[in-house]
């Protein structure tokens, strides 16, 4: 037997077969005990007879004894006190008890009649047969419907479990029982989300750099070729610096933005102030926004002390870069708008408002994918990579919040939403 289903129906009918036998040994104890001495019920027998046979003659007594054996175990006979059969007059032949054959007899108060009940002393298994029958069938009924609880949900996990080593990564049980299988089945559907996560983090970690290091590469070749042969030195060592700081930014941000969607485990949770921490990063900011030059509204004395727990430097990633995103296409001379409140019990909002040229409609949901541009021709002094709302997207998420984008005419606004508890 080498399936679960195989072993418990083994076992299920083998408990059936010694239940069987036992119930069998102990009807068969039973019955030959039970008869060796007279009874209530088999004075009520007598009385029964012996009425039948004065109230009907010999008719009304063989319809008597047919009922008796007929329901009973026995044979009977009603003899007068000579011994004859009072139907056939003549004596009853001497029972062989020597072949497990036994006799009770009954006798009337006056001595003249004799119910005479001839049976076997072992037990009667064809009588109770079809009671017998039945109770085995509806055992096994039960006992096969308990395998195919217990296994089923085995077998669907174990081609579950074949599925996602093929490939198939969408592939998860879904249980709902209450039970230990149960309990497996999310187990392996939890481990199932983790390993699809990190696999299609590395996956995209892997497109994006084939796909983003290309032209940065080819452009450290070419100020490299130039700083070996054009007459200005020192202009071309510059741009190769810049290449190489750009080439740093590029890897810097595809490691921010894996790390964002990797293990949870390796987070640093800990109990912060989210407000504290956007004073923080509003002071930092202040410094770039002067050279826009833009301002940057934010009066913590106005807002709510926030706590939450999740990973600060996580939370502060995604902040700062909704912030420096905001500074970055936020119209000369205007003011962003940071605002933070308590939305519902449990949720707080942080919004953050430029004043720029907006976001085309078609286009609000793709501003958090990594590298989309709505400007592709931009260089590093017009606009970023297009990471830093791609690992602000994924920083929010992995704290099971929210964050979407709105166009607030003019300007956008960008609201990050966490929960408190």
């Amino acid at each position: 037997m080498n399936s679960v289903y195989g072993r418990l129906v083994f076992w299920a009918v083998a408990t059936v077969v010694v239940g069987f036998l036992v119930v069998l040994g102990i009807s068969a104890y039973s019955s030959s005990e039970g008869r060796s001495q007279p009874t209530r019920f088999d004075s009520v027998l007598l009385d029964d007879t012996v009425a039948a046979w004065h109230r009907g003659g010999a008719d009304q007594l063989r319809e008597q004894i047919a009922r008796m054996e007929r329901h009973l175990t026995g044979k009977y006979f009603l003899t007068d006190a000579a011994g004859n059969d009072v139907l056939t007059g003549r004596p009853l032949r001497p029972v062989d008890t020597h072949h497990g054959m036994r006799t009770n007899t009954f006798t009337t108060a006056d001595g003249r009649l004799r119910l005479v009940e001839v049976w076997h002393e072992g037990f009667h298994f064809r009588a109770t047969l079809p009671y017998h029958g039945l109770l085995l069938v509806a055992v096994a009924v039960l006992c096969a419907a308990l395998a195919a609880n217990l296994a089923s949900p085995l077998r669907r996990l174990a081609q579950t479990v074949d599925r996602f080593g093929d490939g198939d990564l969408s592939a998860r049980t879904r249980s709902t029982r209450k039970d230990e299988i149960g309990d497996v089945s999310r187990a392996f559907d939890r481990m199932a989300d983790r390993i699809s996560t990190l696999l299609t983090a590395e996956r995209r970690l892997l497109q994006d750099i084939s796909h983003e290091l290309r032209s940065p590469l080819a452009r450290l070749a070419f100020a490299a070729e130039l700083a070996l042969t054009a007459p200005d030195r020192d202009a071309a060592v510059e741009r190769v610096k810049k290449e190489i700081a750009r080439l740093t930014d590029l890897v810097g941000g595809l490691i921010q933005v894996t790390s964002a969607e990797g293990d949870p485990a390796v987070g640093r949770s800990q109990i912060l102030r989210l407000d504290e921490l956007v004073t923080t990063l509003v002071d930092d900011c202040r410094v770039e926004s002067a050279q826009r030059p833009c301002g940057i509204a934010w009066h913590p004395a106005d807002v709510p002390a926030v706590t939450l727990r999740g990973d600060r430097e996580v939370l502060r990633r995604a902040v700062e870069n909704v912030l420096r995103n905001a500074i970055r296409y936020t119209a000369t001379g205007s003011t962003i708008e940071v605002t933070l409140a308590v939305t519902t019990p449990g949720t707080v909002r942080l919004a953050i408002r430029d004043f720029g040229p907006g976001v085309p409609e078609d286009a609000l949901e793709k501003i958090f994918t990594p590298f989309f541009r709505l400007d592709d021709a931009r260089d590093s002094s017009t606009g970023g990579i297009g990471l830093g709302l791609a690992i602000a997207q994924r920083a929010v998420t992995l704290h099971h919040g929210r964050l979407w984008a709105q166009n607030a005419h003019p300007g956008l606004r960008v609201s990050i939403e966490l929960h408190t508890s």
